[in-house]
């Protein structure tokens, strides 16, 4: 809406910074910074400094940090225009120059714009008096414009280039590039408001008056005053026209309207308040009197331009208006005069030194240029030394991860050997355990027959005798009898202790194992060891599958305890239900981080191991407040051998 021609500029403004408010606020994307490309220059064409300072800004920040060589090379731009404007010629050249080496490497579209910057830094070389490195980029930005359609800039080039020449004393060149420029005014006829063709006359003008030409000078600056426009669309020019064409007459004895034409160049710059023209007037005015013989008039102007001049404190104001003092004021003329050289010598190594300075720049300029390219050679060795390793790390890496995929499977295939071998174990210490439970029986069986069935058989036939019996000792004789029998009853229940302990401790073989790996932890470590065994569990009913892993799992988990945790106490629960056993292991060691991803591998052995049997492990732990393991197997009832079929 900005642009929109049925808005006020006021209304125009207001979008405008409502826009670039909100452009600041977005993320850093092509689009966004095309987008804030366009306000930078839409606040150029408002000519708002403010919001075109900040705004560049912004597009040179975001387009360095993606790296967007096309609004960089905007970016680099309008930082160069803006500095122009302010007139700080030095940051203005590098910005110019950065933007050059931007647009040089773009392709012939973009070598208008190119053009474009080159006739900007050879205005802002002019102005800081670098009038041959002027001279070197007026003429690339000729090359390109002669051949273009924007004519406009081609006279503004042509023009600016005939001015270089002047402060060259260059003349024949200077009025060669300024006769260009007015032909070019009239060919393509661009006159507008800004009286291109009056400007070429004024600077023709001014030519012919270095050369002392007064009556080609004249003829020049009366054709610029035939545009009866210029003193409303461009009162500075026509007072620069009629000031120029007095001082002609003047230096060629010729007073037509002298001294009038002098006073109203003075009024007209008096209202623009443009401190060098005006000393200029008075100076003029000054030599108009000294020519006309009246000192006083003459020494009262040179004395305004010296005041002047030292109010706008712009050192060449000065170094003029001290040497038409010294020529006017005899009386004081060595004093102007010391003055005027002291000046004059400052004004020269100013320049000397602006002129080094901007050639410092150029150089620094491409030094850093050619180091850019240097880092970007080495930048991309390096990223192709980076890519090779990647390339070579993951070959090693793919080959090393084989690798440990074949021991994992021969570590795999040991296990199951280690696994065979415990089963074999474990089926002929079961062989021997039911052995051993056999010749108990047989003891068990012949004890009862041949102790106790005999003794409680004579004390059956004892006390048929004694119910008979008259003697008076058969009272005593039948409770000698009570006591036998109290002996026997006594020797019947060691008996059955003994086959409680024996059914407890050999309830099958799994049982027993465990109890002596715990035992073993008991006696080999410090850590105080609680455990207990479900003994109602039909334990023959789960697969050997499921023992093998359950005590494989208890016995690495014992080991970590032994290794890691430090642990004071350790509790062991083995329960099971009618669907499920658990193994439930639990101490108070230091615990761990069980939400870090590399786990050792005897932890992994353990998690491996659930799987295999479809179990699920829960695994708890904090740090100085030990750590839970709890495993949950399904039962797999064993399938029946031929034999028990």
């Amino acid at each position: 809406m900005s642009k929109q021609e049925k808005y006020s500029d006021a209304q125009r403004i207001n979008f405008l910074n409502r826009a670039f408010s909100l452009t600041y606020k977005l993320q850093n994307t092509k689009e966004s910074r095309n987008l804030l490309s366009d306000i930078v220059f839409q606040y150029y064409n408002f000519d708002i400094k403010d919001g075109f300072n900040n705004s560049s800004k912004v597009l040179l920040k975001n387009s360095l940090a993606s790296r967007d060589s096309i609004n960089l090379g905007k970016a680099y731009r309008s930082r160069a225009f803006y500095y122009k404007n302010e007139n700080i010629l030095d940051s203005s050249f590098i910005y110019f120059s950065k933007s050059e080496k931007v647009y040089f490497k773009i392709d012939d579209q973009k070598k208008e714009v190119l053009a474009n910057i080159y006739l900007n830094k050879g205005v802002v070389q002019y102005l800081a008096s670098d009038f041959l490195g002027a001279e070197l980029s007026l003429t690339r930005a000729y090359s390109i414009f002669k051949d273009s359609e924007n004519k406009n800039n081609l006279y503004g080039t042509l023009n600016q280039l005939g001015l270089v020449y002047n402060e060259l004393k260059e003349y024949d060149k200077a009025v060669f590039y300024h006769t260009k420029a007015l032909e070019t005014v009239r060919k393509f006829n661009l006159q507008n408001t800004q009286h291109q063709e009056a400007v070429c006359y004024n600077n023709l003008g001014y030519l012919y008056i270095k050369q002392n030409k007064y009556k080609e000078a004249i003829t020049n600056f009366e054709e610029g005053l035939k545009d009866k426009q210029i003193l409303k669309d461009d009162p500075d020019l026509y007072s620069l026209l009629i000031d120029n064409l007095a001082y002609s007459r003047l230096q060629s004895s010729n007073f037509k309207e002298l001294p009038r034409l002098f006073f109203d160049a003075l009024a007209i710059r008096q209202k623009l308040n443009d401190p060098t023209v005006i000393i200029g007037s008075y100076i003029h005015i000054s030599e108009y009197y000294q020519k006309k013989g009246d000192k006083g008039l003459s020494i009262e102007y040179s004395q305004k331009a010296l005041s002047h001049s030292k109010q706008s404190k712009i050192p060449g104001n000065i170094v003029l208006a001290l040497k038409q003092a010294s020529i006017v004021d005899i009386k004081n003329a060595s004093i102007y005069s010391k003055e005027y050289i002291r000046i004059s010598d400052s004004l020269q190594i100013v320049e000397r030194k602006s002129k080094d300075r901007f050639n410092r720049i150029t150089l620094e300029t491409d030094e850093i240029i050619q180091e850019k390219d240097v880092l970007e050679d080495r930048n991309r060795n390096l990223l192709y030394v980076f890519v090779t390793t990647v390339i070579l790390a993951s070959l090693l890496f793919v080959v090393r991860a084989q690798r440990a995929r074949t021991r994992e499977l021969l570590f795999k295939q040991n296990q199951q050997k280690a696994n065979e071998e415990i089963f074999n174990l474990m089926m002929s210490q079961q062989s021997i355990i039911d052995e051993s439970r056999y010749k108990e029986k047989k003891r068990l069986a012949r004890d009862l027959h041949d102790g106790v069935l005999g003794r409680m058989f004579g004390l059956r036939l004892n006390l048929d005798i004694l119910n008979s019996s008259t003697d008076t000792d058969a009272p005593q004789k039948r409770q000698e009898l009570l006591n036998q029998l109290k002996t026997i009853e006594q020797d019947i229940r060691e008996i059955s202790h003994d086959l409680n302990r024996e059914k407890l401790v050999l309830i099958n073989n799994f049982v027993s194992i465990v109890h002596n790996l715990l035992e073993e932890q008991k006696s080999l470590h410090e850590a105080h060891v609680d455990y207990q065994i479900d003994t109602k569990l039909d334990w023959d009913k789960i697969g050997n599958a499921v023992k093998i892993n359950l005590y494989r799992i208890l016995q690495e988990g014992l080991q970590n305890i032994n290794k890691y945790a430090n642990a004071k106490n350790i509790k062991v629960d083995i329960s099971g239900d009618a669907e499920n056993v658990y193994l439930k292991i639990k101490d108070d060691g230091i615990g761990f981080d069980v939400n870090k991803k590399s786990k050792g591998i005897g932890m992994q052995n353990m998690i491996s191991r659930t799987q295999d049997c479809q179990g699920i492990i829960d695994i708890s732990s904090k740090k100085d407040h030990g750590t839970k393991i709890v495993i949950t197997v399904p039962i797999e009832t064993k399938k029946p051998s031929v034999e028990e079929s």
